[in-house]
């Protein structure tokens, strides 16, 4: 199946990078792929991004530090005695 690279700076890049690999384009192409592929598997999902961001909020939150939230609180918020 044939790729065909229509960006002129594209085609370029890939030229150059064959040229000091002494390789060709195709194997260029192939390896920069690869790598991308091996990247992008190795990320962690947004499911998993938004577990480990809340399991760490929830570690650095002191319970014990933080005021109460009654009554008392709430009014103090809006000038109320």
């Amino acid at each position: 199946m044939a790729l065909y690279i229509k960006d002129p700076d594209v085609d370029r890049l890939a030229t150059e990078l064959a040229g000091l690999r002494k390789t060709s384009k195709t194997e260029v192409v192939r390896l920069a792929l690869q790598r991308e592929l091996a990247a992008e598997r190795t990320k962690p999902s947004l499911l998993e991004q938004g577990l480990a961001f809340g399991r760490d909020f929830r570690a650095r939150g002191h319970r014990s530090a933080g005021q109460p939230v009654d009554k008392a609180f709430i009014d103090s918020l809006y000038g109320d005695p």
